[in-house]
């Protein structure tokens, strides 16, 4: 097959992709009840039990929500004797969160293990899809002129 690349299925000890680091990061459940409180807004306990069908025990989302107010990622106020959630952090910042974190863990390892890691991309890119090397360039110009007029 000419123009498909094969990807690896296997993970290097230690690398997850961005998906599998949220689900690691938070657990199933949180990542579930994280995404209902982006889907509904400010929210109490009771509007996560219903919103999932009450399949899950009301105590179990009251620990959940805590947790994620724990981990900074929900705010919440005293609302009489209940308390009312809402994220601390938008969906879009939160996946854009993740994959900074993946490129961080890639680029970090000091300035001989860039230049390998750069190349490799440029490699993936180019064997998947000519415009997408094209657009790769694309916004490295673009990025370059912001930086210009920064300086």
């Amino acid at each position: 097959m000419r123009g498909v690349m094969k990807t690896s299925r296997f993970l290097l000890r230690g690398f997850r992709r961005p998906r599998e680091i949220a689900c690691f990061a938070l657990g199933r459940l949180e990542r579930q009840v994280l995404e209902e409180t982006w889907r509904l807004g400010e929210v109490s306990v009771r509007d996560i039990y219903r919103a999932f069908d009450e399949r899950v025990a009301y105590t179990t989302l009251m620990t959940t929500l805590d947790r994620l107010f724990k981990k900074n990622l929900l705010e919440r106020r005293k609302d009489g004797r209940a308390f009312l959630y809402g994220a601390l952090v938008s969906q879009e910042d939160f996946d854009q969160g993740i994959k900074a974190d993946v490129v961080d863990g890639l680029l970090g390892h000091g300035a001989d293990g860039v230049e390998p890691v750069l190349a490799c991309i440029v490699d993936t890119i180019s064997a998947r899809d000519r415009e997408l090397l094209d657009e790769l360039d694309r916004l490295v110009q673009e990025k370059k002129k912001e930086l210009g007029r920064r300086s």
